[in-house]
């Protein structure tokens, strides 16, 4: 993607307020941040309190040249300034407390201890051509110790915790307040650059990790514990170089942000028109450290005033730790960098036209976003596709956006309708939950009446009709009606319309005329039985099957009699019918059995020989006169036959079918021996036919009679086969009967063993059973005395004297 594409991280504003008007007649030359209120030191010697929009809270003349240096404790309760002429001042905002120093030198920097407000850290530090420590002791005296000396001008210092880290002209050291001893020394890479042009920039990112900026060198330095093991005469503590980069500009500041970095750089080009090297905008960059260079974030050019008189020194970047502030100092202006939120994101995105981007990150952060509304959003995306010409996907936006706003959608109904673009919109229309005015829905029923008859009818079915006046609209496709009569497509739309208005009976003539299927739907759906009783011919012609079907299943609501009434002009029809009845019940149309002889014979003969079988109300001397007239033989012997003419259907079969095979097949369903001998006597000239009869009466008539017959010196085709096929025929039946004849003897025999063992089981005789014939009981009560007993296998049981004396056997 293009650099221009890319959405910034940080977004700048001027201080304004009370800096501009200081900075009119002043030059800003240091700036220390606290996250209650801003200190800005001056090349007049002023040092101003200002709150966080840079109005004045507070002013102090402290010197009549430049503050260097300007310090606060974490409290944000006392400060400390230092400025070229020497002068050193360490005092209270909140209280009289108040030091004062003047040096033969300029001091270039002083360092409060964080956590000077309390009573055992009164400790300062400044410097000069050296490091000196401050004190409090005894009756509040100050005393100084010097902490470093001899290797130029300190050029800067910043306290963390217990842990000093200053710069001079020779490199970094950082003293560690516990043990009074130094624990690093982080020498300058390039001792070419003046370090008074080209100051070194410290920065804590921790307690326990230092950032060093001087020249193009970043080194971040964390300070570690060292073992036990390993101390002997050293310091407890060591520091170790865990990232280092070179960048592209000289460095006047930098602030960690998270794990990144925030560079202010001092920047020099080639004049175009001059070709002699200038000073450029600065530029202030994020970039991501990694272990021996760096992957740039971002970088912006900053315009400042003035930049074009300004040098490296004259930049300075300070922070704000817990808001993510950045704020650039120049001699005439002060920038604050923040980094941008969400509402800044979508500012960007809706300037890049990135709306649905823009739309998805409103969603997404809607309960941090203040400055914008989703909806308002919204709206400029879809005015957006509309301008760029996506009709389609700005109205399919409009589902989303408006929501239930019957309001919204009406104005954007009106405006797609300015455009011309009604039917973009159309499938788009809320149907339900919200509802809008029915003059939107029939403004875009007109428009579509007017230019598309397809996608208005379409609209017709997908609507429910409570959305729109059914009578205007039904009026306006029947003016359309009258101009093209036969419109297949406006004709079903008006039945349908008809269908919503509950006028049914004009749907259904429309539907009726069109061949519409779903015109069986719509009378059973409203019961309109009643509006096709004269209509019954034209749903037979549309669909008989159908029609048919329904007639039978609401025999109740249209009579068979009233079909076959509407039906008497077209008996093809009236035959369709009349079939599908007889299928169902063979009894109800009994009535017109003789009728449906005729129409079997003319437009279904197939299925006239089942009828005949199946009818019991069918008039056989009508069928005969039917079927001989048409010449149906096998029709006809099937009812002579019924009649009880059998001889006269076997002579039909042979003569007029010639068909030995059905002829024995009748010959043997009658199961008559007149009609064998019928048949043989008219086969027994014809060897064909006694070939047929060899192979098939086996089972049923002598073959003997039929060979006996034969004239010598017939010829008779594949007689020696038939011959073979009667003896083995005859075998089987022997081998059968022998058979049957094992089988019974073996089941008789062992039905004979089965009753002879149940007879020979006894049978309980007990104190309950009685005499049968003398009702007394069986058993005598003296157990002694000798007593004969008869059981029959039935189980009645008689004394045996009494069954002697009343001779019952």
């Amino acid at each position: 993607e293009d650099e221009s594409e890319e959405e910034p991280k940080l977004k700048y504003e001027r201080l304004s307020n009370g800096v501009t008007e200081i900075l009119q007649k002043d030059a800003a030359s240091c700036m220390t941040v606290h996250e209650k209120f801003l200190a800005l030191g001056t090349h007049y010697g002023k040092v101003y309190l200002l709150d966080v929009q840079g109005n004045i809270t507070q002013k102090f003349d402290v010197s009549p040249v430049k503050i260097n240096q300007i310090s606060l404790d974490e409290s944000g309760e006392h400060m400390g300034v230092c400025s070229e002429d020497g002068k050193v001042q360490v005092f209270g905002l909140y209280s009289a407390e108040e030091f004062h120093e003047m040096f033969d030198c300029p001091i270039k920097i002083v360092a409060v201890h964080p956590h000077f407000v309390r009573s055992h850290f009164k400790q300062f530090v400044t410097g000069g051509k050296k490091l000196l420590l401050y004190e409090r002791g005894w009756m509040n005296r100050w005393k100084p110790s010097v902490l470093h000396e001899g290797e130029g001008n300190i050029r800067n210092v910043k306290w963390r915790g217990h842990l000093i880290a200053w710069a001079n002209n020779m490199g970094v050291k950082i003293l560690d307040m516990i043990s009074k001893q130094r624990i690093t020394n982080v020498p300058r890479d390039d001792i070419s650059l003046r370090p008074d042009m080209y100051p070194c920039s410290l920065c804590w990112k921790d307690n326990l990790t230092l950032i060093i900026g001087w020249g193009n060198s970043v080194k971040i330095c964390s300070v570690k514990e060292r073992h036990a093991s390993e101390m002997r005469d050293l310091p407890n503590r060591y520091v170790e170089i865990v990232f280092q980069f070179d960048t592209e500009f000289y460095i006047s500041g930098l602030a960690p942000l998270c794990d990144q970095l925030v560079i202010l750089s001092y920047v020099k080009e080639i004049s175009e028109k001059t070709e002699v090297e200038c000073c450029a905008r600065p530029r202030l960059d994020i970039v991501q450290p990694l272990p021996e260079s760096c992957e740039e974030i971002s970088s912006d050019a900053l315009t400042v005033r003035g930049f074009q008189e300004n040098e490296c020194r004259d930049y300075h970047l300070e922070y704000s730790e817990g808001e993510s502030l950045f704020y650039i100092i120049s001699p005439r202006d002060v920038v604050v960098a923040k980094e941008r939120d969400q509402d800044d994101h979508i500012d960007w995105l809706l300037e890049k036209k990135k709306y649905e981007e823009a739309l998805m990150a409103a969603e997404i952060s809607q309960k941090t976003i203040k400055k914008h509304k989703i909806l308002d959003i919204g709206l400029a995306y879809i005015n957006h596709l509309v301008e760029k010409g996506e009709y389609d996907l700005a109205a399919r936006k409009c589902q989303k956006i408006l929501g239930k706003n019957t309001e919204l959608w009406e104005f954007e109904v009106y405006k797609f309708k300015e455009i011309g673009q009604l039917k973009a919109i159309s499938r788009y229309l809320p149907r339900r939950d919200p509802v809008l005015k029915p003059l939107i829905y029939e403004m875009v029923l007109h428009e579509f009446l007017e230019s598309d008859y397809e996608g208005f009818a379409t609209l017709i079915k997908e609507w429910p009709g409570d959305l729109y006046n059914n009578t205007i609209i039904v009026q306006a496709v029947v003016d359309h009606l009258k101009k093209d009569p036969q419109n297949r497509t406006l004709l079903q739309t008006l039945a349908e319309l008809y269908t919503y208005d509950q006028r049914y009976g004009r749907a259904l003539e429309i539907y009726l005329t069109l061949r519409h299927k779903d015109v069986f739907q719509l009378i059973h759906k409203h019961n309109l039985f009643s509006s096709i009783r004269d209509k019954i011919v034209l749903l037979m012609d549309f669909d008989s099957e159908k029609a048919v079907d329904m007639l039978l299943d609401n025999e109740d609501k249209i009579s068979i009699d009233r079909v076959v009434e509407e039906l008497e002009n077209r008996p093809e029809l009236q035959h369709v019918y009349l079939h599908k009845l007889f299928k169902r019940d063979h009894h109800k149309g009994q009535r017109y059995h003789e009728k449906q002889i005729s129409l079997y014979a003319e437009y279904d003969r197939p299925n006239l020989l089942p009828f005949l079988r199946d009818s019991t109300h069918c008039p056989l001397e009508k069928a005969l006169e039917i079927c001989q007239q048409r010449n149906f033989v096998e029709e006809t012997v099937y009812l002579l036959s019924r009649m009880g003419n059998s001889r006269s259907a076997l002579k039909m079969i042979m003569e007029e079918l010639q068909d030995v095979d059905k002829a024995i097949e009748f010959a043997k369903e009658q199961d008559d021996g007149e009609l064998w001998e019928d048949l043989i006597l008219y086969s027994i000239d014809k060897p064909p036919f006694i070939t047929g009869l060899l192979n098939n009466i086996g089972t049923h008539v002598d073959p003997i009679l039929l060979i006996h017959r034969i004239k010598e010196g017939m010829e008779i085709p594949n007689l020696r086969d038939s011959l073979v096929k009667i003896l083995q025929d005859y075998n089987l039946q022997i081998l059968l009967r022998e058979g049957c004849k094992k089988i019974l003897v073996a089941d008789s025999l062992s039905l004979l063993k089965k009753m002879h063992r149940t007879q020979m089981k006894g049978v309980l005789v007990d104190e309950e059973n009685i005499c049968e014939s003398c009702l007394s009981p069986i058993l005598p009560s003296d157990a002694s005395k000798s007593f004969n007993v008869v059981v029959f296998h039935c189980r009645h049981m008689f004394h045996k004297e009494c069954l002697l004396v009343s001779n019952t056997v």
